[in-house]
């Protein structure tokens, strides 16, 4: 079933629920004959929009399941080998609209929650492919939906939603600030009432050279000049087919992993002043609006990641035998997948509570990263035990087992490290005194 059958589907019954509850509230004599009361209608309106949710996330697992039937692990290995983008995936995600759930329907979208699209990238990665050329799509339009003007909506959302235009690269590392964000050094100065003139350099932008758009994150006052190193920072959306070349210059970074990434070099780049997303120096609060999202998101492919990995390693031990009889017949086998599993269905629980929380529109700040590092954590314990049940097999291409493992590290690095979800942790919910 297509995605935009399921959400006809979905928001059909939907809708059919709420006319019925509608119908009861107007009816005070019938609730009482019900014995309802208001809490318990609340509840039942909740558990039966749960419980739709489900089947439609349920249908896009196996839609998205399907699809990457088609791109089994030659195909990976392949674009592995060339460093080469998965043109061809990513567009098959976007005919089908996958890429294009978190958008509003009134803009071409499925409007769906956080959940659903935590279930397409949790399932292409679970299927043995990678989200990484395409997640970012999913979560960098959050500042554009929540900040941008109505123009920008108009102009950019519905394009973004049918595939004619892609939103992929967000420019906010630098090499001289790293994590440090509020460190950064490029600039963005007012050139009369219609443009800005950038300079400064940015790195690991993934994507850069198949994305048209960009999210850039720049610093339009001085630090020097503003009273919070919050203040001060702007984001704007580039086009980056027509500023490539004029004063915009991108270099691809080779890599552990076919991950695109590149660093891009600005020099006195002018761009429209509509390009400005919401107001000017609040651009740091805006970026992080979409961090827990993409904290989220993130932590799904780990999860998807791992659950590879566990029934890689499940399916082998089966099947090899050593000594007369299956390795998994082993403790010592045996053992460490169990572990790996266990680890991994108690990151999927802090997961799902951090996107509960992020759909009920409370603060998930601290669920989203421990989400985050869990899941990768999770993940790459997941691997280490695929390869010691491989054993030398796991570093043949053909398993794919060293692929996935290379391609699962990266998470436990980015888009946040380890080290600073526990300082997070550590300072802002122990009360513990600032390490950095």
């Amino acid at each position: 079933m297509c995605l935009l059958k399921l959400r006809a589907n979905y928001l059909g019954t939907k809708s059919e629920v709420i006319n019925i509850n509608s119908n009861y509230r107007k009816n005070s004599e019938l609730e009482i004959w019900l014995g309802i009361s208001s809490q318990e209608r609340k509840e039942l309106d909740m558990t039966d929009a749960s419980t739709e949710m489900d089947e439609v996330i349920g249908e896009i697992r196996r839609s998205v399941a399907a699809l990457c039937e088609n791109y089994p692990g030659e195909y990976w290995r392949e674009k592995d080998r060339d460093r080469a983008y998965p043109t061809e995936f990513v567009q098959a995600l976007t005919d089908a609209g996958f890429l294009a759930v978190l958008v509003p329907e009134e803009y071409g979208g499925s409007g769906l929650p956080i959940s659903a699209a935590a279930a397409v990238l949790e399932e292409i990665h679970k299927s043995g492919c990678n989200g990484g050329a395409c997640h970012a799509q999913m979560y960098i339009m959050g500042t554009v939906l929540r900040h941008g003007s109505e123009d920008q909506k108009k102009k950019f959302l519905p394009k973004i939603a049918s595939g004619e235009l892609r939103l992929q690269a967000f420019g906010v590392s630098e090499p001289s600030s790293g994590t440090d964000t509020l460190s950064l050094r490029t600039t963005a100065v007012k050139k009369g009432n219609d443009k800005y003139v950038i300079n400064g350099q940015k790195i690991w932008t993934s994507r850069a050279e198949h994305s048209d758009l960009m999210l850039l994150l720049a610093r339009t006052t001085p630090v020097e000049e503003v009273k919070k190193r919050t203040d001060g920072l702007s984001v704007f959306l580039v086009d980056m087919k027509e500023s490539l070349g004029k004063g915009m210059e991108i270099s691809p970074i080779r890599t552990m992993i076919n991950h695109s990434t590149t660093q891009i070099f600005f020099d006195e780049l002018e761009i429209p002043a509509d390009s400005l997303v919401g107001e000017e120096g609040k651009g740091f609060r805006y970026i992080l609006d979409g961090m827990n999202a993409e904290r989220i998101l993130i932590s799904h492919e780990s999860l998807g990641d791992a659950r590879w990995f566990i029934k890689k390693a499940v399916d082998y031990a089966n099947e090899r035998e050593v000594f007369g009889r299956p390795i998994g017949k082993n403790q010592g086998v045996q053992f460490p997948i169990a572990k790996a599993y266990a680890n991994t269905e108690a990151a999927a629980l802090m997961s799902r509570r951090a996107a509960e929380l992020f759909e009920s529109g409370e603060p998930c700040g601290s669920e989203s990263n421990m989400a985050k590092m869990l899941a990768a954590d999770a993940a790459w314990e997941a691997g280490d035990t695929c390869m010691q049940t491989f054993g030398g097999f796991a570093f043949a291409e053909e398993y794919d087992v060293e692929r996935k493992y290379r391609e699962a590290r990266l998470y436990r690095i980015a888009p946040i490290s380890t080290n600073l979800v526990l300082g997070y942790l550590a300072e802002h919910i122990l009360g513990l005194p600032r390490s950095y």
